[in-house]
């Protein structure tokens, strides 16, 4: 599978369609400002991010992108999505947040930038591309020796499905309906087993969690439903 068709056209759309609505933290994306702060928690764990160059795959509006900006990084943000890239560029220039994007696939820039990148943070993405394995080598191909690979998805089990797609889109409507297909979450195993594949060591992984009742979000054990993964590219 070549980068130009490890895309689901239709994910694109569906995704691109939310742009205007991308960076309201009340609104239907809530969710992805919720647990942005626990992502830059997790991975400053691992990396310093103030002063390193950090691509960000698949970045939509750049909720990510511009939080790594924030905290001192070089930050590049790609996504295949003509109208998050463009709302992304925007919201930048709205809020003094230096960061930059491009329209690019993972694998063309991997190509082009071969090991040149400090990290790499692919944050719930994998499961909405035909050939997750193809992202997690073109990641895998973009940081530099003894760099790291950030890594969140969803787990394949039946709890996923409960929390991630019943509960969380039609019962507490925490996400629009459609956003996730149960078959194509990613198993922490599987994960793993393509980022061996890749050349990649696990370093750590942490679960988020989610509290229906104080409605908050927290990393802990649990890696049942959604889970961030560390790799390290050796030296």
């Amino acid at each position: 599978m070549t980068a130009s068709n490890n895309v689901h056209q239709h994910e694109i759309n569906k995704f691109g369609s939310k742009a205007e609505r991308w960076w309201d933290p009340q609104g239907e994306l809530k969710t992805l400002h919720d647990i942005n702060p626990l992502r830059i928690q997790f991975i400053q764990r691992f990396v310093t991010i103030a002063g390193s160059r950090i691509v960000d795959v698949g970045c939509g509006g750049g909720i990510l992108t511009e939080g790594l900006a924030k905290e001192g990084a070089e930050a590049l943000g790609i996504d295949l999505s003509e109208e998050l890239i463009d709302i992304a560029d925007l919201h930048g220039l709205e809020s003094g947040v230096r960061a930059q994007y491009r329209k690019i696939s993972a694998e063309d820039l991997a190509a082009q930038q071969p090991a040149g990148f400090d990290h790499v943070t692919c944050m719930e993405m994998l499961e909405h591309v035909p050939d997750p394995g193809a992202i997690i080598n073109a990641c895998a191909a973009l940081v530099k020796p003894g760099g790291m690979v950030f890594f969140s998805t969803l787990n394949r089990k039946p709890k996923a499905y409960l929390l991630a797609i019943f509960a969380a889109e039609h019962v507490l409507n925490m996400l629009p309906k459609g956003t996730h297909d149960y078959n194509t979450f990613i198993k922490p195993s599987e994960l793993c087993q393509s980022a061996r594949n890749a050349g990649l060591e696990l370093q750590g992984m942490v679960g988020i969690e989610y509290n229906p009742f104080s409605k908050r979000f927290s990393l802990g054990k649990d890696i049942d439903v959604n889970y961030i993964a560390a790799f390290r590219r050796p030296e």
